[in-house]
């Protein structure tokens, strides 16, 4: 789920291996390399004289997350150290740990805080929350970035797309509740955190292509368009 490897690389045979050989099997260039490292992405490897440094098969798994986060997640060099520094603190999977892999994604409101149409669509959205018996901070980022949204379609006059809301809400809970649930089942408390991690971010990524791809599979039944097309 969070590989984005342009190489086949099997880091259990990795030991000890020069930059090269690390940028070589990682599928990473040697200045992106350098600049995780200067950027505190990536820990440093076992110097072994002037300017020179081994890595170890955990270097080839960083650079996997650094650039699922990146690359494929978006986040912001900053916003994916935040995360790894998280990561690298939890020895054990908790709330906390999922808020700040949510949060990363989440961007500020774009919308006047003061603007009464925002304020209105931030109470209704915060109270559907708890309609839904959801445990949700009421300060959330993600609160204010859905009265975004609501606040928009409604400045555009398009309500009636606020009707699929509670289609979303359930669609999300089930998604929500399997993911949660695949990644406690490995047991293993490091690579539970990092699916907590990796699957809140790239997950959004994969939600929203197959969005997309239903739109264009449900519209296509709709109108009628020609197989394939």
């Amino acid at each position: 789920m969070a590989g984005t490897d342009t190489a086949t690389v099997d880091s259990s045979t990795i030991h000890n291996v020069r930059i090269a050989e690390l940028s070589s099997r990682s599928g990473t260039s040697i200045p992106t390399i350098k600049y995780y490292l200067r950027e505190g992405l990536l820990p440093p490897g076992t110097p072994t004289g002037r300017n020179q440094a081994d890595y170890g098969e955990e270097h080839v798994r960083r650079l996997r997350l650094i650039r699922a986060l990146i690359d494929v997640g978006g986040l912001s060099v900053a916003a994916a150290r935040d995360v790894l520094a998280t990561v690298d603190e939890t020895e054990v999977p908790d709330h906390r740990l999922l808020g700040v892999a949510s949060y990363a994604l989440t961007r500020a409101p774009r919308r006047d805080r003061t603007d009464p149409a925002w304020r209105a669509a931030r109470e209704e959205v915060a109270a559907v929350v708890r309609a839904q018996g959801w445990h949700v901070m009421a300060e959330s980022p993600n609160l204010d970035q859905l009265a975004d949204g609501v606040t928009a379609l409604r400045e555009l006059g398009q309500e009636d797309l606020l009707a699929t809301l509670p289609t979303y809400f359930r669609a999300a809970e089930q998604i929500a509740q399997a993911e949660v649930e695949a990644v406690i089942r490995r047991g293993e408390p490091a690579r539970t955190v990092e699916g907590v991690v990796v699957g809140t971010i790239i997950g959004e990524v994969i939600i929203d292509a197959i969005r997309r791809l239903a739109h264009e599979h449900v519209s296509a039944l709709t109108l009628g368009a020609p197989p394939g097309k």
